[in-house]
């Protein structure tokens, strides 16, 4: 998932990058299919070359490498709005067949409280005024769902017109890269289908890994296997990335460092 995330920036000049899986895979294209891809993060860090996974938005080391640091209102309404930013690199927590993204709330059932999530954040307007957007995330039912429980992050609503109607400047996603395969919308309808297997995965799997009925391409391509020298990269940039831990001793955080290293 991560190789082929990566592979999708090799012919891209500027990449806006979210945190999680999506800098990994931009961080790993830069050293692997795209040495001079122009990292860009949504705290005004143009340019950065962090020698490790950033941590967050606002690590420093995004910072120190980079070729300039500019304000938060100057990256979006300069760069971002201005059309000079040519792919987003975006997770989610739930998608649906149009590409939308919900990194809100969930439902978690009757009887409990709502899962609060991270929220927007610049995903909205990166979604809306990129050239394209890509997206990266694992492939279950919990996360490609018939119906989001939040629609925080407009794909293509629903269909084809529906983002020209509201005005909005980029192509949207065109791109959905999982663990199990790629996904790329229908030139006709927006909708979502299946165009690529990872190897060793089948239409069967990916299906029952949808929530809703998923259609194929005519042709499913195979991705091909990272290569040594992605793996290499990849496994030396995660070498490199101290553990995001809290400080604090408490049973609770014991619990989330256990989680955090099984992850």
């Amino acid at each position: 998932m991560e190789v082929n995330a990566a592979r999708a920036l090799a012919g891209a000049r500027t990449c806006f990058v979210g945190i999680g899986l999506p800098s990994t895979a931009a961080n790993l294209a830069r050293r692997t299919v795209n040495p001079d891809l122009v990292l860009i993060y949504e705290s005004g860090t143009l340019g950065s070359k962090p020698t490790r996974l950033p941590l967050s938005i606002g690590d420093g080391e995004l910072a120190d490498t980079a070729d300039a640091v500019v304000s938060v209102p100057e990256m979006f309404n300069y760069w971002l709005q201005g059309g000079r930013i040519d792919v987003g690199f975006l997770g989610a927590a739930q998608v649906d067949r149009f590409a939308n993204i919900n990194t809100t709330v969930v439902d978690r059932g009757p009887g409990k409280p709502e899962g609060r999530l991270p929220g927007a954040g610049g995903a909205p307007e990166i979604a809306a005024n990129c050239g394209q957007v890509l997206m990266v995330l694992r492939h279950s039912r919990r996360n490609f769902v018939g119906a989001l429980d939040f629609v925080t992050t407009l794909g293509h609503g629903s269909g084809p017109r529906d983002r020209a109607a509201l005005g909005l400047p980029g192509a949207g996603p065109t791109a959905v890269i999982t663990d199990l395969g790629v996904l790329r919308p229908d030139p006709g309808t927006a909708e979502l289908v299946l165009t690529d297997l990872h190897p060793g995965v089948t239409v069967e799997q990916v299906r029952a890994a949808t929530g809703w009925d998923l259609k194929e391409a005519d042709r499913i391509g195979v991705t091909d296997p990272p290569t040594a020298a992605e793996l290499t990269a990849l496994r030396a940039l995660k070498a490199a990335t101290p553990p995001a831990t809290p400080a604090s001793g408490t049973p609770e955080t014991a619990a989330a460092r256990k989680d955090t290293a099984t992850r």
